[in-house]
């Protein structure tokens, strides 16, 4: 059974169709892109700790996107290159926040609390436990672990998702896992 949450060959086609149709001025295309990826950016903000503005969060994601369009010269996947500008703007929506309260970090007992868009979908100890343990995890661990195991990413495209090599992203990955073990374990 395939991942529906995951692109391949086919859909970089279709992505890439869908851009040539945009650029040519055609407005549903447009509307198709986003149907097609803002389910994958939410859940990659909600993994990467988001708790507030997720639809504003994807919606700057497709504005800056499509304003910079241009400069998409398709090395990686449409969907790829979209997670890495989300990442750019919770980096900046994190550090804006980081300024305003005039905080030296963000700490762990922020990360994640509470998970308003899971609540209903974590109904048993298991998932509970899960949360837990991934919310102990570094943010780039974090962000790392949400790209493979939700989106399902190879770690050359979260190595140019998150803006390391892909060495690192297999590194954070297996630190990852051995953490969310350990905790499980507990």
């Amino acid at each position: 059974m395939t991942n529906p949450a995951r692109s391949g060959a086919g859909d970089d086609q279709r992505d890439s169709d869908l851009i040539a149709r945009w650029k040519a001025g055609d407005e549903r295309a447009a509307t198709e892109l986003v149907e097609r990826h803002s389910a994958a950016l939410a859940r990659f903000a909600v993994s990467s700790g988001e708790r507030n503005d997720i639809d504003e969060l994807v919606q700057d994601t497709f504005v800056r996107a499509f304003n910079s369009l241009d400069g998409f010269r398709g090395d990686s996947s449409f969907r790829t290159w979209l997670f890495t500008i989300e990442r750019r703007l919770l980096l900046d929506r994190r550090r804006s926040e980081k300024r305003r309260r005039d905080r030296t970090e963000i700490q762990e007992s922020d990360s994640a609390t509470e998970y308003d868009a899971l609540d209903s979908v974590v109904a048993d100890e298991t998932q509970r436990r899960l949360h837990d343990a991934v919310a102990q995890l570094s943010p780039t661990q974090r962000e790392v672990f949400a790209l493979r195991v939700a989106e399902g990413l190879s770690y050359k495209e979260i190595a140019e998702a998150v803006g390391t090599t892909e060495g690192a992203a297999r590194v954070h990955y297996h630190n990852a896992m051995r953490a969310v073990k350990e905790f499980l374990d507990e």
